[in-house]
């Protein structure tokens, strides 16, 4: 079993604890790593391999959600922009990662891909730390309604 589909089981089952929330399209989660505060992902539900596998309606959802997810993360955070990010290289399955990036960021950083930062020496997501972050990306969205 693929790790996007681990994660998206778990948050079926209310046991992934990085859930911001159940979106139209998917799941709303928190990144393991928080080297930029704010990090998301956008999971599908049900589990697809591309954005091309899903049907017009459904690819328009999907990224609604994550333009979403950005709106509510650039309020929460006062970012200066977001990163939206569809791979799947390494994970050939559909997942989105949504970036804050900061006017604080370093130069070297702030101009470039955020793969350009040290993943193995980032700060893990940790719910003491950043619980109150997802849970206010949570109210953002809920008061935004359903899409």
């Amino acid at each position: 079993m693929s790790l996007i589909t681990q994660r998206v089981e778990l948050a079926r089952n209310g046991a992934n604890d990085k859930v911001i929330c159940r979106m139209p399209s998917g799941w709303a989660v928190m990144g393991d790593v928080q080297f930029l505060e704010g990090y998301c992902l956008l999971l599908p539900d049900p589990v697809v391999p591309s954005l091309n596998d899903l049907s017009a309606e459904a690819r328009t959802t999907y990224l609604l959600d994550m333009a979403r997810i950005g709106d509510a993360v650039l309020q929460v955070t006062g970012a200066l922009r977001m990163n939206y990010e569809i791979l799947g290289n390494s994970e050939p399955e559909l997942h989105c990662h949504i970036f804050p990036r900061y006017a604080s960021e370093p130069d070297d950083k702030r101009r470039m891909p955020a793969w350009f930062y040290d993943w193995k020496a980032a700060p893990p997501y940790v719910e003491e730390l950043h619980g109150e972050l997802r849970r206010r990306i949570a109210e953002v969205l809920s008061a935004s309604g359903p899409g």
